[in-house]
């Protein structure tokens, strides 16, 4: 069996792995594609790191770190439906989770758009808990945001 690589990108590592996150985040998040400029532009404010199993990407995460004085970090885990059910997600949130913790957040919260389901069973299943919904200008599908209880 082969074991999931969690890779954090930094900024100095070129093109390859931000292209990897991208196609991961516009997969799983059709109704807000980012372009690599807006990736980059996440990679210098966010923690990113990509999922792979041998060089297939399979998964990606956001950390958000605690701003303006605040100890709430946002954590977003993605795995591709291809790869979902077999603890991928897991490994790559506990990754990401460790690290919201180590950056100072005391609180943990996370989105996931409504129609990812298996997204949302996911985060209930840890113990985040819905806060709001809401939707983004010219679009349709809810984002939904939770907060680890």
């Amino acid at each position: 069996m082969t074991e999931l690589r969690i890779e954090q990108i930094e900024q100095a590592d070129g093109d390859t792995a931000l292209k990897d996150w991208q196609y991961v985040h516009n997969t799983i998040i059709p109704t807000a594609v980012l372009s690599l400029d807006e990736v980059r532009e996440r990679a210098g404010r966010n923690r990113l790191t990509v999922a792979y199993l041998d060089v297939v990407p399979i998964g990606c995460s956001t950390v958000r770190p605690p701003a303006g004085g605040a100890s709430v970090a946002t954590v977003i885990a993605r795995i591709l439906p291809a790869h979902r059910g077999r603890g991928f997600g897991g490994q790559l949130y506990e990754r990401a989770l460790t690290d919201a913790r180590a950056l100072g957040a005391d609180v943990i919260e996370t989105c996931v758009l409504e129609s990812n389901p298996e997204g949302l069973r996911f985060a209930l299943g840890r113990g985040f808990v819905e806060t709001e919904r809401y939707v983004l200008p010219g679009d349709s599908v809810p984002f939904i945001d939770l907060r680890l209880a």
